[in-house]
């Protein structure tokens, strides 16, 4: 039997290219069926449609490349919820950049590994030189900023912790507001921390005068940490105040930056998170609004030293004779040993698009949120929470009750029409809209509420 061919080598490239014909003619027909912007059906319909088309997972005997790809790519795609759809704004899912994803399969094809130099040497050498101009973006006067790659906000939260208590000891205090990612809390009980101290937030972010409260009264060490960019709303802490007072009680402060923090990156934007640079350590996500493939995520910390806890030595990776004669020891860089060039993807969409292409993309995307919200504040069925912060709305039907509200949503995805989000705020229930497709229209959004309209009335 000849073996399948390989995707690098010199023969590799004319092995992809009748592949990728195959795999991109079966992503559009996948769509096709589909036809919006989740399939039909729900959860068992698109699971039987999967066990249909897969068959065996595991056949004796192989159907060939084409053929194996063509079925399940366009399985796939046909079952997808694809964030490109204007109607798919669920989450922070964001739709990729063509660039993005064709960097992705340059590095899918090669398969360099981040753990040793002689694994990655061109990828090692990019990713240095892209951690530390995007640190230096968020640490414009700080004289070493580096950054790691991670693989999103997760990740580089529970970084941030672990940094926090190799610097302070295992009796670490992490102070957050109800409003965090849940990975914060989750982190100090992974690392064998205290149990995280949830502060109130009942206007959806954190109060200086709470924080001042908490502070004053727990006993060191304490980390905060701030937000910038909820999850749920979208909404970001006030930095520059929660940062004085972790200076003025000795405190160290990280800020979950993940959705909000590339607002840096637009003139237009960036004072709406002024003070990510009070940060000891700060989470970015460029898989949010840096339309990026999963995964690409960041650690972000002023000062390359402030990494040192992260050193490992594993012997047939980073000897020390290789480190000592110039090798690089890249095992300092993740707590993963195996991991991909993420960082080759965003260096080529950076490259491509340059400050101002990624601005316009940040600017157009707030504006849309903007323009959904005032068409819902305007709308006399809608209620709007508030007008959005970054690009997620916050709305529901006037006079329907919260479990009208999440019938509604889950009428939506079942009939494949539109991937709405929930979140309870002020009391009630809330459909959420996230904006992250730049190419969404304004007809896109009336499209939208028109079909809200419809289904509020069945």
């Amino acid at each position: 039997m000849t073996p399948s061919p390989l995707a690098g080598g010199p023969t590799g490239t004319e092995a992809l290219r009748p592949l990728l014909d195959t795999v991109l003619e079966a992503l559009h027909s996948g769509a096709r069926e589909r036809g919006g912007p989740i399939p039909a059906g729900g959860p068992h319909t698109v699971t039987a449609r999967v066990e249909a088309a897969l068959g065996d997972v595991l056949p004796d005997h192989g159907t060939g490349d084409h053929e194996a790809l063509r079925t399940l790519v366009h399985t796939l795609a046909a079952g997808a919820a694809d964030p490109a759809d204007p109607l798919c704004a669920a989450h922070l899912q964001c739709p990729p950049l063509a660039v993005a994803a064709a960097a992705d399969l340059a590095a899918g094809a090669l398969n360099p590994s981040l753990d040793s130099w002689d694994q990655a040497p061109a990828a090692s050498a990019l990713e240095s030189l892209l951690t530390r101009t995007l640190a230096a973006e968020f640490y414009p006067h700080a004289p070493h900023p580096d950054a790691l790659v991670t693989t999103g906000g997760t990740e580089a939260n529970q970084l941030a912790l672990l940094l926090a208590r190799e610097r302070h000891g295992p009796h670490l205090t992490v102070l957050h507001g109800a409003n965090a990612h849940h990975s914060v809390p989750r982190a100090a009980w992974l690392l064998g921390l205290p149990p995280a101290t949830a502060l109130p937030t009942p206007t959806g972010t954190l109060d200086p005068t709470t924080l001042a409260r908490a502070l004053a009264t727990t006993p060191g060490p304490v980390l905060v940490t701030a937000t910038a960019g909820t999850t749920d709303a979208g909404l970001v802490d006030p930095l520059t105040p929660i940062a004085d007072l972790c200076d003025h009680h000795g405190a160290d402060l990280h800020i979950d930056a993940a959705y909000g923090g590339l607002l840096a990156l637009s003139p237009r934007h960036r004072a709406e998170v002024s003070g990510l640079h009070r940060a000891r350590s700060l989470t970015i996500d460029l898989h949010k609004l840096g339309w990026q493939p999963v995964a690409a995520g960041l650690l972000a910390v002023p000062d390359t030293t402030l990494l040192t806890p992260l050193a490992h030595q594993a012997d047939y990776l980073n000897a020390t004779d290789d480190t000592e004669a110039g090798l690089p020891d890249l095992l300092g860089r993740s707590l993963r040993t195996t991991r991909r060039p993420d960082a080759f993807k965003i260096a080529t969409t950076l490259r491509a698009l340059g400050r101002d292409g990624i601005a316009h993309l940040i600017d157009r995307t707030c504006d849309l949120a903007h323009h959904f919200a005032r068409l819902l504040d305007a709308h006399p069925r809608f209620e709007l929470h508030s007008a959005p912060t970054i690009s997620t709305v916050l709305f529901r039907p006037t006079h329907a009750d919260d479990n009208q509200v999440a019938a509604l949503r889950r009428t939506l995805l079942h009939e494949g029409r539109a991937v709405l989000g929930r979140t309870h705020t002020a009391g009630r229930l809330w459909l959420k809209a996230t904006l992250l497709n730049p190419h969404t229209t304004a007809a896109d959004l009336d499209t939208l509420i028109a079909l809200l309209e419809g289904s509020t009335h069945r």
